[in-house]
């Protein structure tokens, strides 16, 4: 369990470096201060595990350690000081498709832990996946992750689901994190590939 708890913690600490290094992307594409970078790096790295912290009653992660905070505002310097161009985005998406499927599986797992039941822990680990980003967007003044069908909440609903499942019928907790590790990534991973997208509502819009 030693080994796991520490593999947990290396997973969480590059999600919110990943996902704070997406919010300073933000901040960049419209030329902020170095400030507001590492607030966007801040609120994005740290936003979807605040809200699982509050819903499930457990103290909010980053508050008893902040070398969360200091991950996020290293996040937010390197961009600022190494710029960010077409390639460096291209990467970021694929390690934000890394941080997804850990923080899905993270996310639910620390639900699970606390008591949370099976279908409320899915959730859990979805919103700790995705909401970071939804502030993001939000205060970048960006189409919302919410308002798009490319695969991204998903994939998180996937791997969130799978870990439950798996851990619920007494897989060892290494195996089922990592399976729904893959399920999260992979599904992120194809549908970047291959353009895949949820289908539209098919009926018309009503009017204004």
């Amino acid at each position: 369990m030693d080994g796991l708890a520490a593999s947990l913690i290396v997973l969480d600490y590059a999600a919110v470096a990943v996902f704070g290094a997406s919010g300073a992307l933000a901040a960049a594409r419209r030329k902020h201060d170095i400030v507001t970078f590492t607030f966007f790096a801040a609120i994005t790295g740290v936003g979807g595990g605040t809200l699982r912290d509050l819903l499930i009653a457990a103290p909010v992660f980053w508050v008893g350690r902040p070398t969360y905070l200091l991950v996020c505002a290293a996040a937010a310097v390197a961009v600022w000081v190494f710029g960010w161009g077409r390639g460096r985005e291209r990467l970021l998406l694929w390690l934000d498709a890394v941080g997804m499927a850990a923080y899905a599986v993270v996310g639910a797992l620390k639900a699970t832990s606390a008591g949370v039941p099976p279908v409320s822990a899915v959730v859990m680990g979805v919103l700790t996946a995705t909401f970071g980003g939804v502030l993001r967007d939000v205060l970048a003044n960006e189409p919302s992750i919410l308002l798009k069908r490319e695969l991204y909440i998903t994939p998180a609903a996937v791997g969130a689901t799978g870990f439950v499942a798996l851990n619920a019928l007494g897989l060892p907790l290494t195996i089922a994190g990592a399976l729904g590790f893959l399920a999260a990534f992979g599904l992120r991973a194809a549908a970047m590939l291959f353009g895949w997208r949820m289908p539209g509502f098919p009926g018309r819009a009503p009017p204004d």
